[in-house]
């Protein structure tokens, strides 16, 4: 007779997974079932819902006092796919299953009280675990296949109920492996809709919409100064739409950080994010963490697009805990329940206005605001964080004459410029052999690499360095902006030109 009963499972822990064993004994005794492991209330709770589920499958749950051990113990445990192994552990000790059935295979997937199958949170990190650890097939609910599928070399196989699964088992029923799709990835950096705002929405602001073509091109963190009204939040949704297609890679790690959240539903992130935190919205939103570490927005942004709008009126604790992840792309989440550690390689774009009531240096309304007042706002931007903004761009208002200028071409400005960030995005993936590495993301001796400055563009950086007092980091984002910029137009050399043009974008915020 058996002793013990194991199923495999994993447990997501920050960005990664850890194996786990549910280990399952039935003693002769009042019928019972006590789960212990360090388990959340959610698996506590999963008693209740596996006796129901088995019972509503017409399988026979033990009149033994049965006991789960979630091993290892010290782990703190958090999540409902552990109602799976659970279930499949007490069928297997009370003889219903073999072993031999369970064995070198993976488990995961929510029960309901009617025996069917929940899609579940985590679900990449469990397949990516299971992979690295030598199984071949991991179940998992029917919902959560298309995104476990973006895991390629191992066997996944959806299931929609608990009978399903144990007729599967015993070979009566067989389930068919899923079949990745040959095309995952959208168009979005191309596809135009009607309620999408794009270039050719926007009148005038030529500078402003050449700095956010550069910053879409090379990854590049973009500060918007300017007048209340000036078009600083239209630019930054244009720029949204101009962001080239995800990589298969960044398929993976974006839908990987939003499956841990479970605001999915079993879908696959095919676009970029854009995430636009209110500045109402606390730290741990923000950074992340809790109780039990989760992903913050500035994660939940990676590969995508950080928007704050009117950056000074956010916590002054919030902005500089954006310094780390802007200079790591990670962020480190320490709780004393746990840690945690995930990717947060996001383009923070941001606007803000020139003072308190917006009309510092307008033409068509006096400044209201008292020198202090400027001085006290300005001040909420600290000097680190400002220098690992890559453009800084001063927005003007459009005179009202030009809103109304019709244009004969449609789409024209932002199918132009979709085109050339497409273009310098492959010049990037060739130069660095890499679909996830942007010019933004060079370190020094990367740059030392791959800049390739003419003597002249040298010469002006050099000039231009110790006129605008430059600091280490400030001098290296020119380069990386200027680099954007050749590659923009297709050359190979940073010349005098395009140090030229990226120095206009280390301005001052007036």
């Amino acid at each position: 007779m058996l002793m013990v009963s194991i199923v495999k499972t994993v447990a997501p822990i920050g960005f990664g997974g850890h194996l786990i064993e549910v280990e399952c004994d039935a003693t002769k005794s009042l019928p019972s079932l006590q789960i212990v492991g360090l388990g959340n209330k959610a698996i506590d709770e999963a008693r209740e819902r596996v006796r129901s589920a088995i019972n509503n499958s017409l399988l026979e749950f033990p009149k033994k006092r049965i006991t789960i051990n979630l091993a290892p113990a010290e782990l703190p445990k958090d999540g409902a796919h552990y109602d799976l192994p659970i279930a499949l552990a007490i069928l297997c000790i009370g003889g219903q299953l073999t072993q031999n059935e369970l064995d070198d295979a993976i488990f995961a997937g929510e029960l309901a009280l009617d025996g069917s199958i929940r899609p579940i949170k985590g679900v990449v990190n469990i397949v990516e675990k299971a992979k690295s650890s030598g199984y071949k097939i991991v179940y998992l609910p029917h919902k959560n296949t298309a995104q476990a599928g973006l895991i390629t070399g191992i066997e996944i196989i959806g299931i929609q109920s608990l009978k399903e699964l144990f007729l599967h088992l015993k070979q009566e029923v067989i389930l068919k492996p899923y079949i990745r799709p040959e095309e995952t990835v959208m168009t979005s950096g191309s596809k135009v809709t009607q309620h999408k705002i794009i270039l050719d929405d926007i009148k005038g602001q030529e500078q402003a919409k050449r700095a956010i073509v550069i910053a879409a091109a090379g990854h590049h963190n973009i500060l918007l100064s300017g007048a209340p009204g000036a078009g600083k939040t239209m630019l930054a949704k244009a720029l949204a739409n101009l962001l080239p297609n995800l990589s298969e890679d960044e398929i993976i790690s974006a839908t990987k950080i939003h499956n841990l959240t479970g605001d999915l539903n079993g879908e696959v992130i095919t676009s970029r994010p854009f995430r636009s935190p209110h500045h109402t919205s606390s730290i741990i939103s923000i950074v992340g963490g809790g109780k039990q570490p989760k992903p913050g927005e500035i994660s939940l942004a990676h590969t995508g697009v950080l928007f704050l709008d009117e950056l000074p009126e956010y916590p002054r604790s919030i902005l500089e805990s954006l310094r780390q992840p802007l200079e790591d792309k990670m962020i480190d989440v320490t709780r004393v329940n746990g840690h945690a550690s995930y990717p947060a390689d996001f383009m923070l774009v941001a606007t803000m206005n020139p003072c308190p009531c917006g009309y510092l240096g307008d033409n068509t309304k006096e400044c209201t605001c008292t020198s202090a007042q400027i001085l006290a706002y300005k001040k909420k931007l600290s000097g680190p964080l400002l220098d690992r903004i890559d453009l800084i761009v001063n927005v003007s208002k459009v005179p009202n004459k030009a809103l109304l200028i019709e244009k004969s071409v449609i789409n024209k400005q932002h199918n132009t410029s979709v085109n050339e960030i497409n273009f310098a995005k492959n010049m990037q993936n060739n130069r660095y052999e890499s679909s996830t590495i942007y010019n933004s993301s060079l370190s020094n001796r990367q740059i030392n690499k791959y800049a390739n400055l003419t003597n002249e563009a040298k010469n002006l950086l050099l000039s231009a360095s110790d006129k605008l007092k430059l600091s280490a980091r400030g001098y290296f984002k020119v380069i990386k902006v200027a680099r954007t910029i050749a590659d923009l137009a297709g050359e190979r050399h940073i010349t005098a030109e395009h140090i030229g043009e990226a120095l206009q974008y280390r301005a001052i915020i007036t």
